[in-house]
């Protein structure tokens, strides 16, 4: 016959008592611990390293990394345990969930200012674009699905830099830089002004530097994946002006919105 009580509670491995709900929570932290600890790591790292960054006992570190492991979402290689090939497959099906969810929003922000609404991931010293609406109007400013357009003269890409550390922005702009039009930059030292004064405003621009007569606008959008992502609008310089206050309205409210969408609030 079962004592009373004598289910209600267990004892986890370190001598406490928690229950099922908060036992599962805490299994569920440490293995998070343990996979950030891994992150941005270039060589890997060993239980005792683990260990040591997360303050747990190398015993659990132990069990947390053969659990991980059979889920693919660690490697243990010669040099360490290493973040594993499953999470490379949940980053592209997040990447995949980003489009999906921006999407509405941008076709909102699309019709509302009659201009191209651009989504930009960083990858090295170029911004690629996975998504876009185009604008309708006759003259209108277009690239294609998956074009690389560089960080340092378009405004989507110093909204990404904006995101970057200085150590960060100087191993992706190792330069020269090509000037596309007269107004380009073409110095590491005018992009650190041009991407010190976005990380206060939130808001980069780009007046004519990659294209002549196209002006646009962006800023970064918080998705919690591990890649970095921003939002422009292009348009014609005269439209550009006239309108600047309200597509800057309605950049910020669509990137806040998108973040909404993503659970970022």
């Amino acid at each position: 016959m079962r004592r009373v009580g004598q289910s209600d509670v267990k004892t986890d491995t370190e001598g406490g008592i928690v229950s099922d709900e908060s036992g599962g929570k805490q299994v569920i932290a440490r293995a998070a611990a343990v996979l950030r600890t891994l992150e941005n790591r270039t060589g890997g790292r060993t239980h005792a390293q683990i260990a040591c960054d997360t303050g747990l006992p190398r015993t659990t570190v132990q069990r947390m990394v053969q659990a991980l492991e059979a889920q693919q979402l660690v490697s243990s290689t010669p040099d360490g345990v290493r973040l594993g090939p499953a999470l490379a497959r949940l980053a592209a099906s997040a990447h995949t969930d980003v489009i999906a969810l921006a999407r509405p929003h941008m076709e909102a922000a699309g019709r509302y200012t009659g201009e191209t609404i651009y989504l930009g991931v960083a990858r090295g010293e170029n911004a690629i674009l996975v998504e876009q609406v185009p604008s309708e109007q006759s003259l209108r400013i277009v690239f294609r699905v998956g074009a690389a357009l560089p960080l340092y003269c378009t405004a989507h890409g110093k909204a990404l830099l904006a995101q970057m550390s200085d150590e960060e922005i100087a191993r992706c702009l190792s330069g020269p830089f090509e000037s596309r039009t007269p107004h380009t930059p073409t110095s590491i030292a005018e992009v650190m002004a041009q991407v010190e004064a976005v990380r206060i405003s939130g808001v980069a621009e780009a007046h004519e530097e990659h294209t002549e007569g196209g002006c646009g606008m962006g800023a970064a959008i918080r998705t919690g994946t591990g890649d970095r992502y921003a939002l422009s609008i292009i348009a014609p310089i005269h439209r550009f002006r006239r309108n600047h206050d309200a597509l800057r309205a309605t950049l910020l409210r669509c990137v806040s919105s998108i973040e909404a969408s993503l659970g970022m609030g």
